[in-house]
């Protein structure tokens, strides 16, 4: 595969991540009629986890002590921090809110790959890019309605949950440096990532009622979130990381409030304001933006090594 093939993959997956990612709230929505937050995360992974464990069921042998630390910590952070701390704020805070503030997770990322990692520098047009897509963020999150009412304790949770995914992003690139099997690689971070989720089990509540399943919404909404929009996209999102690199994949993320305002229209048949369209636009040119300046700069050093082709076992 030719160095602009491979590009071009990246950007499709990570697309399609974006694309899915986008319209889970619609599942989550109708699971939370029967299930709390911290049971839809649980079994969401654990049935992601068993679907790239029947893929892909070969043992995952890492080489020192410090590699195992980086699927240790991309566990902790990507699936188990993350989606308790973005669960937690949406308790104390507005979906809205919540909403705009996660979406500036591509920022951190760019500043802690600017630290941490080769060849991925934080750039002028990428903060310009971030602040269009930012403003058009918030519009969509205002819906026209010009309120946004502030929750001290729920927004700091949200501001720490892109943070958290910040890091994760880093450590996944840096995963994907050491040529493991992609799919391989996610599940153990889904493993680590359920371990890490026991204890908080205990701290919320949470019910083993497998009766709940027997409803076929229920049952169909769980395939969608643990076979799509986690075995699926984080396989899909980790690749897209390992060929365009942490920040040019962030950059996508900017695109979730779009997709889900055109979801929303779509499936739930609620209304779009102009003010959502210019923030909707906004936000699509600021991540055209970011994008451009991380290709025309930081193409050069884009992960070559195909965790495809090559494989650790």
């Amino acid at each position: 595969m030719t160095s602009q093939n491979k590009t071009s993959t990246g950007h499709l997956l990570a697309l399609l991540t974006i694309l899915i990612w986008g319209t889970t709230f619609i599942s989550t929505k109708v699971l939370l009629i029967d299930f709390t937050p911290v049971e839809i995360l649980f079994f969401r992974f654990l049935i992601g986890y068993v679907v790239l464990f029947l893929i892909y069921p070969r043992s995952l042998r890492v080489t020192s002590f410090r590699e195992e630390m980086l699927f240790i910590a991309a566990g902790l952070c990507g699936v188990t921090l993350y989606f308790l701390i973005e669960n937690m704020a949406l308790v104390y805070t507005l979906a809205s809110n919540a909403g705009v503030i996660v979406s500036i997770a591509p920022f951190f990322t760019a500043v802690l790959a600017h630290f941490f990692l080769d060849g991925e520098r934080l750039h002028k047009r990428f903060i310009v890019g971030f602040g269009i897509a930012l403003t058009g963020i918030i519009l969509i999150g205002l819906n026209g309605s010009f309120i946004l009412r502030l929750n001290p304790l729920g927004d700091l949770l949200a501001c720490v949950a892109p943070a958290v995914w910040a890091i994760y992003s880093v450590l996944m690139r840096k995963i994907g440096e050491l040529s493991y099997h992609t799919i391989g690689a996610t599940r153990k971070v889904f493993f680590y990532g359920l371990m890490f989720m026991l204890p908080a089990l205990f701290l919320f509540e949470f019910h083993l009622d497998l009766g709940r399943f027997s409803n076929l919404a229920n049952l169909s909404n769980f395939l969608f979130l643990g076979l799509g929009a986690s075995a699926l996209c984080f396989v899909t999102w980790n690749r897209a990381v390992s060929i365009l690199g942490a920040v040019k994949t962030s950059v996508y993320i900017y695109l979730v409030p779009v997709i889900t305002v055109i979801a929303s229209a779509l499936i739930l048949q609620e209304q779009i304001t102009w003010i959502t369209l210019l923030g909707a636009w906004l936000t699509l040119v600021g991540s055209f933006i970011s994008e451009r300046k991380v290709q025309s700069r930081a193409s050069s050093s884009i992960l070559l090594i195909n965790p495809f082709n090559k494989k650790r076992h």
